[in-house]
């Protein structure tokens, strides 16, 4: 719980103060290591609505890396539960 935590505060530091590579990253090793990090998805809405485009992004999206963020993290959670071996 605790890293879970200390991981939320350090992808929203990035998310603000850092290159949006580096966020990219670090939410989709936090989306792969935790189950339901929702964090991830709601920090890139925060990044698009401070830093987002102001006219329409790639393919006519608004909010593009929250789209693109919602997207990776539900294929990576149908993929975890795919993957999963159960005993």
């Amino acid at each position: 719980m605790l890293l879970r935590i200390i991981f939320g505060i350090l992808l929203l530091v990035s998310v603000l103060f850092l290159p949006i590579w580096i966020s990219a990253i670090l939410a989709l090793i936090g989306m792969i290591y935790f189950s339901l990090f929702l964090e991830a998805v709601f920090l890139f809405l925060l990044s698009d609505l401070l830093f987002g485009l102001k006219e329409n992004g790639p393919f006519g999206i608004i909010f593009f890396s929250f789209t693109i963020t919602l997207i990776c993290f539900v294929i990576l959670e149908l993929l975890k539960k795919k993957l999963r071996l159960h005993t």
